[in-house]
């Protein structure tokens, strides 16, 4: 374990933690909100406390794949921790473990929320709020990795650490300029939303917002009113909900006019799966009252299929009063979540079609011994480890569902809440349904209960092994 370094690296974590409180800063300043101060002290804090830990440089900066494990575990326990004080110190959250609910929900894109109402909240607080989406949503070391050089070539050990998916590949070969090049797509994406809700009638602020949180696909709201916006606003939403839990590696193909090379096998299912829930739940919703015709019945339907694919967990209805097909299948979704190499939570996209297509396989072993075939996916075939990680996270996720359960059984609420509560954190989506659903709020969990869903969120996000290798005592081990 490389010590040195890994203080070094939380020491520039904490230099940007207080940049990014810069953005609550101004809110303040600009809405006159007594907040401002408290934001200013602890962004100084976080700033000179990054300053002086950086001061002493390591002079071995070899970093391995169980220091790329712990640092990022690490990382973002520091960032949410710190990202819970305005929350707590304000009095906005009197209870520190609620207000650390609320920051790793924010920093993990997983948008649950222990607040009852958000009128009360301080402007500032909300912007924070949901500033912690767009943060996390790409990566906080993919992004100090895209403006520093961290650890010479070994980059790579970190970013697979951060990245959600089965595999990470560089889109150049320079892991810097890869960091790069995903947060100009991210930042122009984000940008490009902001813009379109702004000509669909959406105030400033609430753009601001609405489009950091589509971008990490976080699902903080913050209006009272939930998504009290036009068609067009509720659209564009939708559409950008969708890309954003699309690899970004696309992207990147798709401007050097690589149009095959782009439409992956994911891509190809991603969307497919999307189509197939919008169709069938418009179907099956079509006739309720909330709806005024069919129109408006497949409006919300994308919205809400699109949401919990991507693991966004924006709500424009509440979903818990759909038929049972209709929840069934959402609840589906969530397990599936986005593609690799998004922004997006969930087991995703890739590794069912990897599972799948290696099920397949056994089955025909089964009956044809001697037929052996290889899983492939975009015409090449899957490497056996990656086949073998797949597995092992499976097996990972699992358990850690069967864990949370049962200790959220002590709470001695109904199964449903706790179940979907409980998928809803580890795949990052946010609302689930009964006590959790769209219009209601996690703050019905005990503080041990709700300890457990901070840890479910932070496996979610960093893919499940980071966090269980931290508390792993051979983890610790020279």
């Amino acid at each position: 374990m490389n010590i040195r370094m890994t203080i070094y690296i939380l020491g520039i974590l904490l230099f940007f933690e207080g940049v990014f409180m810069a953005v609550p800063t101004v809110t303040a300043a600009v809405y006159h909100e007594p907040e401002l101060l408290l934001f200013a002290v602890i962004a100084a804090l976080c700033l000179l406390a990054g300053i002086v830990i950086t001061r002493f440089k390591p002079q071995n900066k070899n970093l391995f794949a169980r220091d790329g494990f712990v640092i990022v575990a690490l990382s973002w326990l520091v960032l949410s921790l710190i990202g819970a004080l305005p929350f707590w110190i304000s009095g906005t959250i009197p209870k520190f473990v609620d207000a650390m609910f609320e920051a790793v929900s924010g920093f993990t894109t997983t948008g649950a929320s222990i607040l009852h109402d958000l009128a009360p909240v301080p402007i500032c607080m909300l912007m924070w709020r949901s500033f912690t989406h767009w943060v996390g949503g790409m990566g906080v070391l993919v992004f100090i990795m895209a403006i520093l050089p961290l650890a010479g070539g070994q980059n790579m050990y970190l970013m697979k650490a951060e990245s959600p998916g089965p595999s990470v590949s560089k889109l150049v070969p320079r892991v810097r300029k890869t960091a790069m090049l995903l947060y100009i797509i991210y930042f122009v994406m984000t940008v490009t939303e902001f813009v379109l809700l702004l000509i669909g009638g959406m105030p400033v602020f609430d753009a601001i917002n609405i489009s950091v949180a589509t971008a990490g696909t976080g699902g903080f709201s913050c209006d009272p009113a939930g998504m009290p916006y036009s068609p067009f606003c509720i659209n564009v939403i939708t559409v950008f909900m969708i890309l954003f839990g699309v690899n970004f590696a696309c992207y990147f193909l798709l401007l050097h006019k690589k149009f095959k090379e782009a439409f992956t096998d994911e891509l190809k299912v991603y969307f497919g799966i999307i189509a197939f829930a919008i169709l069938t739940i418009t179907l099956n919703v079509r006739h309720l009252a909330m709806f005024k015709g069919t129109g408006e019945a497949l409006m919300h339907s994308a919205f809400t299929v699109g949401s919990l694919m991507t693991t966004t967990g924006f709500a424009t209805v509440d979903f818990n009063q759909w038929p049972a097909y209709s929840r069934t299948l959402l609840v589906l979704l969530m397990f599936v979540g986005a593609c690799a190499g998004s922004t997006g939570g969930g087991i995703k996209v890739s590794r069912i079609i990897i599972l799948f297509r290696n099920m397949v396989n056994e089955l025909r072993v089964m009956t044809h011994p001697r037929q052996v075939k290889k899983v492939r996916m975009d015409g090449h075939q899957v490497d056996a480890d990656v086949i073998k990680s797949v597995h092992v996270y499976l097996a990972v996720y699992i358990m850690i569902c069967v864990i949370s359960l049962l200790i959220l059984t002590f709470d001695r609420l109904d199964l449903t809440t706790n179940f979907t509560a409980v998928v809803a954190t580890l795949n990052n989506i946010g609302p689930g349904l009964e006590l959790v659903g769209p219009t209601s709020n996690y703050d019905v969990f005990s503080t041990p209960s709700k300890c457990v869903l901070i840890f479910d969120m932070l496996a979610g996000r960093l893919e499940l092994f980071p966090i269980v290798l931290l508390l792993a005592p051979s983890t610790w081990k020279k």
